[in-house]
């Protein structure tokens, strides 16, 4: 999963002059060979974190990689075949705003918890659909977006309003 936010004008223009390279690079010749690009790798996972889901009397616990960087969060879980049931991905925003979410080159089937900065959750869309460029947005401004194996939710009876702990939630 990756987030798809809003793109600053240097991305853009960046993104225009990759284009641009692209288009002006040699074209192999008959007699040369063409190679294709291989498949992007899955990045290493980043170090784990706790992070708990408070739902009604119980507390659910999970270990979590936390997406702080653009880079990161651009990323997201990517083409990962497996994610452990106990674990998820936290994706830091760094500031409070309406984001939106996609599934693009991502194969697990993801539930995304849009998190508010005091750690409740706002929103959740379950079971959302590997390799889809369908946005998926938070509904209001938020700070995070956590994302867990789709279903996880309904099954440990997780909902909106339910509260997040980790050090990134202040109370």
């Amino acid at each position: 999963m990756q987030a798809k936010t809003r793109f600053p004008a240097a991305c853009i223009a960046a993104a225009g002059l990759a284009f641009a390279a692209a288009l002006a690079a040699p074209v192999p010749s008959a007699s040369q060979p063409l190679r294709l690009a291989q498949a992007t790798p899955a990045a290493p996972a980043a170090a784990l974190e706790t992070l708990a889901i408070v739902s009604a009397d119980k507390r659910h616990a999970f270990q979590v990689e936390v997406m702080r960087t653009p880079e990161q969060r651009a990323r997201g879980l990517m083409h990962r075949r497996y994610m452990p049931a106990d674990r998820g991905m936290l994706f830091d925003f760094a500031r409070v705003e309406p984001v939106a979410m996609w599934m693009e080159n991502t194969f697990i089937p993801l539930d995304m918890l849009f998190i508010r900065a005091d750690g409740t959750i706002a929103r959740i869309a379950e079971n959302t659909e590997p390799l889809s460029q369908r946005t998926i947005p938070s509904g209001e401004p938020v700070l995070s977006v956590l994302e867990i194996n789709g279903g996880v939710s309904r099954t440990l009876g997780i909902k909106p309003g339910d509260r997040i702990e980790h050090p990134l939630f202040k109370r």
